[in-house]
């Protein structure tokens, strides 16, 4: 299990809430932290980095990302040398740490090549600015360039990829879960709870709770899944969790970790309590046939 940070710490969580999550999840097993150098105008960063400096630094693996536009100017986004070797050095200083565990290439980069994105990313893991370096949202084919152009250089090759995956977005089911299973890649997911509508707390597309992702800003990021056909199949999958004695966000997540390819799921949470629910699907003793009776409720309704 990861906590994330996108959407949340730096802008609309307070600190000390950011804070208490944090440490709440730590101190209930979770030691991997995400984040990226975009979340907040780079705020996600520092606060996320100020909570951890309390922590003794052996004791989590903490992960941020590159890509997405810092400015206006033409060298302010994607992964050329330049780029990733300036932006490493502004996250390492709001993260106030000496190395990052997981740096990750938040997107492709077609304007790029790939053999520069990869030397300068092998070159940040040989000086010990990073120790493993993965991706996010690349396709099967272009993580088979990757690790293909590092292994036949003799370069670090990219450890993880960070995909949208959840049983409402199996999109990269067909593809890029079996090449990084083929390739030793991990998948490390995100918005497992599809921005929340896994929760259950969506009821009618035309009432969302006050307060919700889908009552602000965040709405434009869910919106496929804002159907009264995707929400009334949500709500038949939530009787399953009660009947199997836990709540419906432990059941998928913990249906997402029990997918071969996923090594973790990073989830983001707003209040302690969240991290306490979500936590505890980790270790859910749930019976195999639950699970896939889950995934099997949400398929008609799933994005492939």
């Amino acid at each position: 299990m990861g906590l994330g940070s996108w959407l949340t710490y730096g802008g609309s969580v307070e600190e000390e809430t950011a804070a208490t999550c944090i440490r709440r999840a730590f101190d209930q097993g979770v030691n991997f932290f995400d984040t990226a150098n975009v979340y907040a105008g780079g705020r996600a960063e520092e606060v996320v980095g100020r909570t951890l400096a309390d922590l003794r630094r052996d004791d989590y693996v903490l992960a941020t990302k590159v890509y997405f536009p810092v400015g206006n100017g033409p060298n302010d986004s994607g992964l050329s040398r330049k780029h990733v070797w300036e932006q490493v050095h502004h996250s390492l200083r709001r993260l106030g740490v000496d190395y990052i565990d997981l740096y990750q290439c938040h997107r492709y980069d077609p304007e790029t090549p790939l053999e520069e994105t990869c030397r300068v990313m092998d070159d940040l893991v040989r000086t010990g600015k990073v120790l493993y370096w993965g991706t996010s949202e690349w396709s099967a084919d272009q993580l088979r360039s990757a690790v293909e152009l590092c292994r036949s250089h003799g370069w670090s090759a990219p450890t993880s990829n960070q995909p949208q995956y959840s049983a409402l977005q199996r999109r990269i089911e067909p593809a890029v879960l079996p090449t990084s299973e083929e390739l030793g890649i991990g998948n490390v997911v995100w918005s497992p709870l599809a921005m929340g509508v896994l929760t259950g707390k969506y009821r009618s597309v035309d009432e969302v709770p006050e307060g919700s992702r889908a009552a602000g800003g965040g709405r434009r990021f869910m919106e496929q899944w804002l159907t009264q056909e995707t929400l009334d199949a949500v709500s038949a999958s939530g009787k399953l969790a009660a009947e199997a004695g836990c709540t419906l966000s432990q059941l998928a997540l913990a249906w997402c970790l029990r997918q071969p390819a996923v090594s973790s799921v990073i989830v983001g949470a707003t209040r302690p309590e969240h991290v306490d629910d979500n936590v505890a699907a980790a270790d859910l003793g749930l019976d195999a046939q639950v699970v896939e009776r889950f995934g099997e409720l949400l398929a008609p309704v799933a994005r492939r």
